[in-house]
């Protein structure tokens, strides 16, 4: 399997996850709401990447960097370096550390995909 297409279900595993979790344990209704909104935009721009190809790598780079973020924030809420008050938006069912376990995995599945996803020039050697 080559990196992008690992790069593409590391995508499609994050977005299966986050909506699950939001669906299933979504505590506030909007931001529950934005965050699918947001997984579906994703979605499709990954549905796009996986049959088109091209320049939409960088599109699906951008979402996975987004997730990225958020659950590295969410991580860092959970551990109390910072308080954010989205607190209740990072508990996957109520339980602390099923909630870090959560956060820690997907940021680092989102992570890795940024960095399979990433186009990168030919490298020519001088030889």
């Amino acid at each position: 399997m080559d990196k992008t297409r690992l790069g593409i279900w590391l995508v499609v595993g994050v977005l299966v996850a986050q909506t699950a979790a939001s669906l299933l344990w979504g505590a506030d209704a909007t931001l529950t709401g934005i965050g699918l909104a947001f997984n579906a935009v994703a979605a499709v721009s990954t549905f796009l990447f996986a049959r088109r190809g091209g320049q939409a790598a960088w599109v699906v780079a951008g979402w996975c960097a987004g997730f990225f973020g958020w659950h590295v924030l969410g991580l860092g809420e959970l551990a109390g370096w910072w308080t954010t008050g989205l607190e209740a938006a990072y508990l996957v069912g109520g339980r602390y550390q099923l909630s870090v376990v959560h956060q820690a995995v997907l940021a680092t599945a989102s992570g890795f995909a940024v960095h399979l996803l990433l186009p990168r020039q030919r490298q020519v050697s001088e030889t």
